[in-house]
């Protein structure tokens, strides 16, 4: 069978199987822009939605937090390293990219132990990676950490703005502003974390979840067990990466180095417990302690839906500034930026995606 008979079997098979009025949200922003990409929602059936969650770890990133970035950034004997997403993405008066433009000395690395090597080769710098990303990128950060410690780099810190993924599931379904009928889980931080820690959606909220994977296919089978799963529950699509009890190794990393803390979402405000703040014994490479900044009121900008759509509120091209005065090349919010950001799949694939 050819891949587009596969794609055209599965679709048929979900035509004939969904009911009426579900919404499914796919918390991942690397399937955000996979439904987008391979046209997705055009092959649903009229009854079937799909929404776009917080599952992209730039967009979720609170104005406050980028704001710390910049005032970071701006002090001379510092040395800003950081993912590429984030260069680009506003903060409430400008962004890395231009405060780099201005002089402050802001790197792109590709891993954070590239953080840590300029930190050994250039020793009179304080050199601060910010962290970012959820269960999947957190426990590179936390090696890194334990690379500088073991080196005696004293001149790297961490400033931590990594979030971990359960918990705004909750967060949302007590909002209750959307009726969820199920989750398309993420894929690559489940690698890491297993399933166990989705239970609650189908033991609290009667609520099922499928990991899956990016492929065309992969959505569209994990749509399918959706559907056809006889009860509440949690399961694995992509059964070649996840396993149910995750990445041991990994988390024992995360938890040697990180323990949970407060985190301020965009769109959801303060989740307790989300975040990954270091640990006591790691307080002198925490750059949020070690640098005393005043970031200023945060303010954020107007017009913006970014959080609504995060919370699966509001479809990107509802938004008045999408596509017009928000483009990728000039965004205005940060689900415009990311390469995983919901506003940003929409505007890339709008010929494909549904009927924008």
């Amino acid at each position: 069978m050819t891949a587009a008979a596969d794609l055209g079997r599965l679709a048929a098979d979900l035509r004939a199987e969904a009911g009426p009025d579900l919404t499914f949200m796919e918390v991942c922003g690397t399937h955000t822009m996979a439904i987008a990409r391979y046209g997705l929602r055009q092959l649903l059936p009229e009854g079937v939605r799909l929404i776009s969650g917080p599952g992209c770890p730039v967009c979720v990133t609170a104005m406050a937090d980028l704001d710390r970035v910049l005032a970071i950034a701006r002090l001379p004997e510092v040395t800003l390293v950081t993912f590429g997403d984030l260069i680009r993405v506003p903060a409430s008066r400008g962004t890395l990219a231009a405060e780099r433009a201005a002089g402050a000395d802001v790197r792109i690395v590709y891993s954070p132990s590239d953080a840590v090597r300029i930190a050994a080769e250039e020793p009179d710098r304080q050199v601060v990676f910010a962290g970012i990303g959820f269960e999947t990128t957190a426990p590179t950060t936390a090696a890194a950490l334990l690379e500088a410690r073991a080196a005696g780099l004293g001149n790297f810190s961490l400033l931590s703005l990594h979030k971990t993924m359960p918990l705004p599931l909750r967060a949302l379904l007590d909002l209750g502003e959307t009726p969820i009928s199920g989750f398309l889980l993420p894929g690559h931080v489940s690698v890491i974390t297993g399933t166990a820690c989705y239970e609650f959606l189908a033991a609290d909220y009667g609520i099922s979840g499928v990991v899956a994977g990016f492929e065309a296919r992969d959505v569209l089978e994990a749509l399918l067990m959706l559907v056809r799963l006889p009860e509440a529950g949690i399961a694995i699509q992509y059964t070649r990466a996840v396993r149910p009890e995750g990445n041991v190794v990994a988390q024992r990393l995360l938890e040697q180095v990180f323990a949970p803390s407060d985190a301020d979402w965009r769109g959801l405000g303060v989740i307790p417990g989300s975040g990954l703040a270091l640990r006591e014994e790691f307080a002198g490479a925490d750059a949020a302690r070690r640098f005393a900044v005043d970031p200023g009121l945060s303010l954020e900008p107007p017009g913006c839906r970014c959080g609504e759509v995060l919370r699966g509120v509001t479809d990107p091209a509802e938004c008045a500034l999408f596509g017009t005065r928000c483009t990728p090349e000039d965004p205005v919010g940060a689900c415009m930026v990311s390469s995983e950001g919901a506003c940003a799949a929409r505007y890339r694939y709008r010929g494909l995606d549904d009927d924008v």
